[in-house]
């Protein structure tokens, strides 16, 4: 062999030794298999004009790190003396605000939404036929202290027993009021 042949062949055997040694360092191994394949969807459903702020910014740090979507929902009751597919007016008018701007304030923050309206008799039962027809890793629900205001402490119950998804329940200290709602933004999104 002339000198020449052995001067390529070695440095086609580094190059090949750097690329390998690039390729096959325990941090690429490690970060790829730790990188979110899949899309996540979190739940967060709502029923009034307002929702725990608190439940909004863990629904937004978990899709961050989960590399999720967050799917804020409306929950419209239907009157039992109304067909379910009755113009809700009245309801959306105050539900409809509310979604929009938990849709803006996520979507500013750089976590996408995707969000939901769903009816049914009761919030449970709209609930109910939105995670028929959904699929949902994880559900964020705002415990409040006014049984009128969300989803009542029996709706909480039949959700921790029925529901196959992670459910996270949070609710706010007493003296936490801070709220995501239309009076709170000034009637502005």
């Amino acid at each position: 062999m002339s000198a020449l042949a052995v001067i390529v062949l070695v440095i086609v055997a580094v190059l090949v030794g750097v690329a390998l040694g690039y390729w096959a360092t325990p941090q690429r191994r490690r970060s790829r298999r730790t990188a979110p394949t899949a899309v996540r969807r979190i739940l967060l459903p709502f029923t009034g004009q307002a929702i725990s702020r608190r439940s909004f910014e863990a629904a937004v740090r978990l899709a961050k790190a989960e590399n999720a979507v967050i799917m804020p929902a409306f929950l419209a009751s239907v009157p039992m003396n109304l067909p379910l597919d009755t113009a809700l007016p009245a309801q959306c008018g105050r539900g409809m605000p509310l979604l929009e701007a938990i849709e803006q304030r996520a979507t500013a923050q750089g976590v996408p939404v995707d969000s939901r309206v769903s009816r049914g008799r009761s919030s449970r039962d709209a609930l109910r036929k939105l995670i028929e027809q959904e699929h949902f890793d994880r559900i964020i629900v705002s415990a409040d202290e006014d049984p009128h205001s969300g989803l009542s402490y029996e709706d909480l119950r039949w959700m921790l027993e029925r529901v196959p998804a992670e459910i996270m329940i949070l609710r706010p200290a007493p003296e936490d009021t801070r709220r995501i709602s239309l009076e709170a933004v000034g009637g502005h999104f």
